[in-house]
């Protein structure tokens, strides 16, 4: 497993090497649906969602005294019944997969949402994503069900398995 020099709640400083790692998957994969790569507008209005406390968090690993990957917990659906489930995910900078970052990222993050008051943490991982899945059942979350081809990106279709963990 990859030392990392940190792990730590994000900061605005840190915006740049956010974009660059979620843009990179934007561009060049399925994992996100979004099909257009976020400006720094856009990211410092999503960065505004988070806290140090509270539901919303936001962590990076930093390595090498950069951002090397990032995860984060947001509101699952806008509706108030939903308020203590939260939607997770995870992203490390591309070619440091499988070196233990984003297992350090998920520890991080769900020691913070175990303090809060959270029911369930979902994921939705496009398919195919066999390290994601792998990641997320080690941190205990169980597969519910595939939304089978709900994304079209790429010029194909794409489907989505939700997976969940009880906090």
């Amino acid at each position: 497993m990859n030392e990392l020099a940190s792990v730590r709640p994000a900061r605005e400083g840190d915006l740049a090497s956010i974009d660059e790692i979620y843009n990179h998957y934007v561009l060049h994969t399925a994992i996100t649906f979004d099909v257009e790569p976020l400006t720094p507008v856009q990211r410092r209005e999503w960065f505004a969602g988070f806290g140090e406390r509270g539901r919303y968090r936001l962590f990076v690993a930093e390595e090498g005294g950069g951002v090397v990957g990032y995860a984060g917990s947001r509101r699952f659906r806008d509706k108030e019944a939903y308020e203590t489930t939260v939607e997770t995910s995870v992203y490390v900078a591309p070619g440091l997969g499988a070196r233990g970052i984003g297992s350090s990222l998920y520890g991080a993050l769900m020691e913070a949402l175990g303090e809060e008051d959270i029911h369930r943490a979902v994921a939705g991982i496009t398919l195919p994503n066999p390290a994601s899945l792998a990641l997320h059942a080690r941190f205990g979350f169980e597969s519910v069900g595939v939304y089978d081809e709900v994304g079209r990106k790429f010029g194909r279709f794409w489907s989505v398995e939700w997976m969940q963990r009880a906090l």
